[in-house]
């Protein structure tokens, strides 16, 4: 039983990993979400091949108590489900800093942190164009004077422009 339950497994490894699809040589854009307060970033995806990419991501968080910046790269498999739409996951880290002034009491620090991602993508045959909606969960570390907690979710619409 064991040996044809890794069969299955190997087979639809490998089936998945044949697919063809086009993925763009770069793309630039705009992440839109709310993790934590961080409501936008500026996004950069590479492909590396036809079902690979790495992507970096720069957030910014300017209010009225808290300011922040922080930094993400993610390496990431795309699967095509039909003609545009692809889905993909991947997994990356990054890093922050933060400085924040309540009641007059002014704190600074950085941050590390681990993110997973997994998320729908649409690519415009007509215009150079991809949406996509992303779920990315993220675990901080060294972050206890900026969060309370460890944990990010982090749901998010992107806007690329798509070019070699």
């Amino acid at each position: 039983m064991k040996k044809i339950i890794l069969s299955v497994l190997m087979l639809l490894g490998l089936s998945i990993s044949t697919q063809a699809q086009e993925i763009s040589k770069n793309a630039l854009g705009l992440r839109l979400g709310d993790n934590d307060g961080f409501g936008g970033e500026i996004s950069y995806q590479r492909g590396l091949t036809n079902n690979n990419r790495l992507e970096f991501d720069l957030g910014w968080r300017n209010s009225n108590n808290v300011d922040a910046l922080k930094l993400a790269g993610l390496y990431q498999w795309v699967w095509e489900i039909d003609n545009g739409f692809n889905w993909y996951a991947g997994v990356g880290a990054g890093f922050g800093s933060w400085n924040n002034n309540f009641n007059g009491i002014k704190n600074n620090g950085s941050f590390l942190f681990a993110a997973g991602d997994i998320g729908i993508e649409y690519n415009f045959k007509e215009v150079p164009i991809q949406l996509s909606l992303d779920l990315r969960p993220e675990l901080y570390f060294n972050s206890n004077d900026y969060r309370e907690d460890n944990f990010g979710p982090d749901l998010a619409l992107g806007i690329r422009y798509k070019f070699d």
